[in-house]
Protein backbone atom coordinates (compact mmCIF):
# COMPACT_ATOMS: atom_id res chain seq x y z
CA UNK A 1 0.00 0.00 0.00
CA UNK A 2 1.42 3.34 -1.16
CA UNK A 3 1.00 6.11 1.61
CA UNK A 4 0.55 9.24 0.51
CA UNK A 5 1.76 12.49 2.71
CA UNK A 6 0.14 15.61 2.65
CA UNK A 7 0.65 18.70 0.43
CA UNK A 8 1.43 20.96 3.04
CA UNK A 9 4.16 18.29 5.11
CA UNK A 10 7.34 19.68 2.88
CA UNK A 11 6.22 23.34 3.33
CA UNK A 12 5.92 22.31 7.27
CA UNK A 13 9.68 20.73 7.36
CA UNK A 14 11.15 23.12 5.48
CA UNK A 15 9.60 25.91 8.02
CA UNK A 16 10.92 23.85 11.20
CA UNK A 17 14.16 23.53 9.28
CA UNK A 18 14.55 27.42 9.09
CA UNK A 19 13.51 27.81 12.70
CA UNK A 20 16.05 25.73 14.24
CA UNK A 21 18.41 26.94 11.75
CA UNK A 22 17.71 30.34 12.98
CA UNK A 23 17.82 29.41 16.57
CA UNK A 24 21.44 27.75 16.41
CA UNK A 25 22.64 31.00 14.92
CA UNK A 26 24.54 33.31 17.44
CA UNK A 27 22.79 36.69 18.73
CA UNK A 28 23.98 39.25 16.05
CA UNK A 29 25.01 42.59 17.80
CA UNK A 30 25.30 45.89 16.00
CA UNK A 31 29.05 44.83 16.13
CA UNK A 32 29.51 41.17 15.46
CA UNK A 33 33.50 40.91 14.89
CA UNK A 34 33.46 37.50 14.49
CA UNK A 35 34.85 35.97 17.41
CA UNK A 36 36.16 32.92 18.05
CA UNK A 37 34.61 30.36 20.12
CA UNK A 38 36.63 29.75 23.33
CA UNK A 39 36.93 31.55 26.53
CA UNK A 40 35.66 35.02 26.34
CA UNK A 41 37.67 38.01 25.71
CA UNK A 42 38.31 40.34 29.20
CA UNK A 43 38.63 43.67 27.69
CA UNK A 44 39.79 45.03 31.14
CA UNK A 45 43.18 42.83 30.65
CA UNK A 46 43.55 43.43 27.27
CA UNK A 47 43.99 47.45 28.63
CA UNK A 48 46.81 46.25 30.33
CA UNK A 49 48.13 43.81 27.07
CA UNK A 50 47.80 47.51 25.12
CA UNK A 51 49.61 49.15 27.51
CA UNK A 52 52.24 47.45 27.98
CA UNK A 53 52.75 46.29 24.29
CA UNK A 54 50.92 48.05 21.57
CA UNK A 55 50.91 51.43 22.99
CA UNK A 56 54.99 52.05 22.57
CA UNK A 57 54.02 52.24 18.51
CA UNK A 58 50.01 53.05 18.73
CA UNK A 59 50.03 55.15 21.45
CA UNK A 60 48.45 55.21 25.30
CA UNK A 61 45.56 56.22 23.34
CA UNK A 62 45.38 54.22 20.66
CA UNK A 63 45.76 57.08 18.05
CA UNK A 64 49.08 56.51 17.10
CA UNK A 65 52.49 57.01 17.20
CA UNK A 66 54.15 59.43 14.29
CA UNK A 67 56.47 57.31 12.00
CA UNK A 68 55.85 54.34 14.29
CA UNK A 69 52.49 53.00 14.40
CA UNK A 70 49.00 53.99 13.48
CA UNK A 71 45.77 55.40 14.74
CA UNK A 72 44.09 52.55 15.65
CA UNK A 73 41.31 54.46 17.16
CA UNK A 74 39.61 55.52 13.60
CA UNK A 75 40.96 52.88 11.89
CA UNK A 76 39.42 51.85 8.59
CA UNK A 77 41.08 48.52 8.71
CA UNK A 78 40.16 47.65 12.20
CA UNK A 79 36.44 48.75 11.27
CA UNK A 80 36.69 46.18 8.30
CA UNK A 81 38.34 43.47 9.95
CA UNK A 82 36.72 40.50 11.73
CA UNK A 83 38.66 39.44 15.21
CA UNK A 84 39.72 36.99 14.11
CA UNK A 85 41.48 38.78 11.02
CA UNK A 86 43.27 41.03 13.73
CA UNK A 87 44.15 38.15 15.62
CA UNK A 88 46.03 36.65 12.79
CA UNK A 89 47.71 39.98 11.64
CA UNK A 90 48.81 40.95 14.96
CA UNK A 91 50.39 37.29 15.57
CA UNK A 92 52.37 37.13 12.62
CA UNK A 93 53.36 41.10 12.29
CA UNK A 94 53.15 42.83 9.33
CA UNK A 95 56.69 43.97 6.91
CA UNK A 96 57.68 47.07 6.12
CA UNK A 97 57.20 46.48 2.40
CA UNK A 98 53.87 44.94 2.58
CA UNK A 99 51.52 46.70 0.19
CA UNK A 100 48.78 47.61 3.28
CA UNK A 101 52.01 49.24 5.35
CA UNK A 102 51.46 52.54 4.97
CA UNK A 103 53.77 53.91 7.57
CA UNK A 104 56.52 51.38 6.07
CA UNK A 105 57.74 50.91 9.38
CA UNK A 106 57.71 46.70 9.92
CA UNK A 107 55.13 46.07 12.88
CA UNK A 108 56.67 42.31 14.35
CA UNK A 109 54.68 39.67 15.38
CA UNK A 110 52.66 40.35 18.36
CA UNK A 111 54.38 43.67 18.71
CA UNK A 112 57.53 42.23 19.43
CA UNK A 113 56.07 40.92 22.34
CA UNK A 114 56.82 36.93 22.10
CA UNK A 115 55.25 36.00 25.55
CA UNK A 116 51.67 37.00 24.39
CA UNK A 117 49.22 34.20 24.53
CA UNK A 118 46.82 33.76 22.01
CA UNK A 119 43.95 34.76 24.69
CA UNK A 120 46.31 38.05 25.60
CA UNK A 121 45.93 39.11 21.56
CA UNK A 122 42.30 38.47 22.20
CA UNK A 123 42.00 40.41 24.91
CA UNK A 124 43.73 43.52 23.12
CA UNK A 125 41.44 43.33 20.47
CA UNK A 126 38.66 43.31 22.67
CA UNK A 127 39.98 46.14 24.49
CA UNK A 128 40.46 48.00 21.23
CA UNK A 129 36.92 47.33 19.94
CA UNK A 130 35.82 49.77 23.27
CA UNK A 131 38.49 52.53 22.23
CA UNK A 132 37.86 52.19 17.96
CA UNK A 133 35.46 54.78 16.92
CA UNK A 134 34.36 53.66 13.38
CA UNK A 135 34.51 56.82 11.14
Amino acid sequence: MIRKIPAAAPLGAALLLGAALSACQKGGGEHDHGAAQGPPADAAHGKVVFTTTCSTCHGQDGMGVKGLGRDLVTSEFVTESSDEELLKMVNTGRPADDPLNTTKIAMPPKGGNAALSEQDVRDAIAYLRTIHKPS
